[in-house]
């Protein structure tokens, strides 16, 4: 994972391997907590969901030196960034799709008066 992130960064040394590792690992975590809170039993991240790893990564590696900002505008340039915790939202219903099974839990059912 570390080396398709640093190919789509464009980083050809390996200067910049511990912060990458370091960025992979708390995002890693994050969606390993997010994915814990719909589904219990989850104890890794399932593989087809590495690239929400790489595509968090690389936004969190863009703002290094900017993290507190909120947004910042140089002659005319903009830029704006969303909140660490919402880094997941464009893939909430991603998430969503590992809850938890609860069709065999007991329904509650029904009272009708006629």
């Amino acid at each position: 994972m570390l080396e398709r992130i640093k190919t789509l960064l464009d980083l050809k040394d390996n200067l910049q391997d511990d912060v990458l590792g370091i960025i992979i690992e708390n995002v890693s975590s994050h969606l390993l907590g997010k994915l814990k809170r719909v589904n219990k039993t989850i104890t890794s991240i399932p593989e087809e969901l590495n690239y929400v790893i790489e595509e968090v990564s690389i936004r969190r590696y863009n703002r290094i030196g900017t993290e507190g900002a909120k947004a910042e505008s140089v002659e005319g340039h903009k830029i704006e960034f969303y909140d660490l915790e919402k880094d997941f939202v464009p893939y909430e219903d991603i998430i969503d799709d590992y809850k938890e099974d609860t069709s065999d839990a007991p329904k509650r059912g029904k009272v009708m008066f006629v």
